[in-house]
């Protein structure tokens, strides 16, 4: 039997190497933020991101579904981890007023001051090893490619835009 191939063909060289470059810088920043924010804060990076999500939403809450789709997770993924983390304080699980059968993700005083004080380290962190290593021309361009890139994403992937 053939191997299939790809139906646009593989990626050529510059695509390859652009690829594994992005994979390469995403795992490897994915590591050492996840390893800072635990070893400072007991936070994982996956806590940080409902933490961040929760305080810049209104009333700081937000409802399993609008949150799954704030930071592009599956609204199980979600709910497991926001039960998790309402165990350990840092979030409150609580029906809607609106509709009993929605819950909401409410960020606790526990988890503002958790966000609080991880935040300078965190942005610290990412000024080191992400800013200190792009010099300050490709910056724009970096940046229009990436949400080029997101955009294309939100058409095309099979998650609600947020």
């Amino acid at each position: 039997m053939t191997p299939k191939r790809p139906a646009r063909g593989w990626l050529d060289g510059d695509q390859q190497r652009t690829w594994l470059a992005y994979i390469r810088l995403q795992l490897r920043l994915t590591y050492e933020i996840n390893r800072q924010l635990q070893a400072e804060h007991d936070l994982s990076m996956p806590d940080y991101d409902v933490l961040t999500a929760l305080s810049v939403a209104p009333a700081s809450c937000l409802t399993i579904t609008a949150l799954a789709t704030q930071i592009g997770w599956e609204r199980s993924r979600v709910s497991h981890h926001a039960k998790r983390m309402a165990q350990r304080g840092l979030v409150s699980l609580d029906p809607a007023a609106h509709d009993r059968r929605v819950t909401e993700v409410s960020l606790a005083p526990a988890g503002r001051h958790a966000l609080e004080a991880a935040a300078p380290g965190h942005v610290d962190l990412i000024h080191d090893l992400f800013f200190d290593g792009l010099p300050a021309e490709l910056q724009e361009p970096l940046r229009a490619a990436l949400e080029h890139v997101y955009e294309n994403v939100l058409n095309r992937g099979t998650l609600p835009r947020p």
